[in-house]
């Protein structure tokens, strides 16, 4: 992966023999704010790490570490095999949504599952036809009805058919909601309870997708997403650019996958250890 864009000075603390003292902290509590880390973890990490009075720079570097990693949490999306498993992805616009499920359907493809993409974006222009095509290319089969229908009925038939067919993974779009609009949260409610009711709740993920460049935007839409439908796992785009990476810590909830470019090999676990000593250039 390649550096964050304020790596260099970060990674720089760690690269120079500093004195450790008042002015060293501060200096590392700036640079985490800098890196959207935000005031609040910035100081903690700063404060435990000072507390900790490392002698040397391998023990800076450990110390740091493992603050960070503590504020962060990875989780691996495995189906249950021979199951029906729904994936309600979600999401503002423009965040790369409908082309993550084009991703995943190809990584869930590649594993064997019967995978089925359910176009529950009934309101964007072209939305249909965006994730027709990734249908396509993909090879996964897709349930849709017209532009402007009911979510929710969409969502119904793809389980229906679903069952019928065998498959064992949808994986639902839905509209690029505002996260502020409190009608819209509604109807992403009202789609989990339609799966709910027909899918076991262990087989059920709501997954956000978020722009790994908007720092305290990420941060803000993971928690009013999380509060109208409780989400499972998240999904950062754009995450080869990674410059606002800190906000990362401040999300607090466990990150699946990575998109790391437009094409459907661009597209990986998280590695949580890969981001930490990314993060401090190590």
């Amino acid at each position: 992966m390649g550096k964050l864009g304020f790596g260099a000075r970060l990674a720089s603390l760690f690269g120079i023999k500093k004195k450790l003292d008042e002015s060293f902290f501060e200096e590392l509590e700036d640079t985490l704010i800098e890196g959207d880390f935000g005031g609040k973890n910035a100081m903690e990490i700063s404060d435990l790490v000072r507390d900790e009075k490392p002698e040397t720079e391998e023990e800076l570097t450990s110390l740091v570490k493992n603050a960070i990693s503590r504020k962060i949490e990875a989780t691996v999306l495995e189906p249950t095999r021979g199951e029906l498993n729904v994936y309600l992805v979600l999401g503002v616009n423009g965040v790369g949504k409908t082309t993550s499920i084009g991703k995943m359907a190809r990584y869930y493809t590649d594993k064997g599952y019967k995978v089925v993409m359910a176009a529950a974006d009934t309101f964007r222009a072209a939305a249909i036809e965006q994730l027709e095509m990734h249908a396509e290319r993909t090879g996964t089969r897709i349930v849709h009805q017209e532009s402007g229908s009911d979510p929710g009925a969409v969502v119904y038939d793809a389980i229906t058919s679903a069952i019928a067919k065998g498959d064992e993974l949808i994986l639902c779009d839905t509209a690029g909601r505002m996260h502020n609009k409190e009608n819209l949260m509604k109807e992403l409610q009202k789609i989990n309870k339609i799966i709910c009711g027909r899918v076991k709740p262990e087989n059920v993920k709501k997954i956000l997708v978020l722009d790994a460049t908007t720092g305290q935007n990420a941060v803000s839409q993971a928690m009013l997403f999380n509060q109208a439908v409780n989400l499972d796992a998240v999904i950062l785009t754009k995450y080869d650019s990674k410059s606002k990476a800190g906000a990362l810590t401040q999300i607090s909830i466990p990150v699946a996958f990575v998109g790391t470019g437009e094409h459907y090999e661009d597209f990986e676990v998280f590695d949580k250890e890969e981001y930490i000593n990314t993060l401090i250039g190590k």
